[in-house]
């Protein structure tokens, strides 16, 4: 019995360090070696910056607008419109809170939570109705082409809240008010 449960223990041991064994690999400078060692106490070189043509290029095809007591708009070239960012009350992944303050006009605390929306009833879509999936949530404001609507979008990305186009490709449409 002795025999049995020392036999077992040992291969426990034997197993469990051949499951941690990592390739040893010795990082280090191709002009580095045993007669001449490197020395990284030295400051590195400075990297050279990236150009910024691309930046200003991004710039160009943006304009900001601002009204005298509203809240600044960003136009883009392709149409697209930054409205706002996090509204006040929302959670930081805010696209269902902003949803709701669209339709309703107030915070709803349940539908924070974009797959919540997917509770409504379905429908086909038209203006005031909403495209949901798990994750993101956005209200359809005027059809444009096929399967593309103009759509108020809260957290449609880089924690903005914008109107622009968006297929409803992989979006179920609801009723908030069905």
């Amino acid at each position: 019995m002795i025999k049995q449960v020392v036999s077992a223990c040992f291969l426990v041991v034997a197993a469990s360090a051949a499951s941690e064994a990592r390739p040893y690999r010795i990082v280090q400078a191709s002009e580095c070696n045993v007669t001449m060692p490197c020395d990284f106490s030295y400051s590195q070189t400075p990297r050279a910056r990236a150009p910024r043509q691309q930046l200003q290029a991004y710039r160009s095809t943006r304009m900001t607008v601002g009204d005298a007591g509203s809240a600044t708009t960003i136009i883009g070239t392709s149409g697209d419109r930054v409205v706002g960012g996090r509204p006040a009350g929302c959670p930081s992944s805010f696209c269902g809170c902003g949803a709701s303050l669209r339709v309703f006009g107030r915070v709803v605390p349940e539908l924070n939570l974009a797959s919540n929306w997917l509770r409504f009833p379905r429908t086909a879509p038209a203006p005031g109705m909403v495209a949901a999936r798990r994750g993101h949530v956005f209200v359809l404001e005027q059809h444009l082409a096929g399967d593309t609507w103009m759509a108020y979008d809260a957290n449609s990305g880089g924690h903005a809240t914008r109107i622009h186009a968006r297929s409803l490709r992989g979006y179920t449409v609801v009723n908030p008010r069905g």
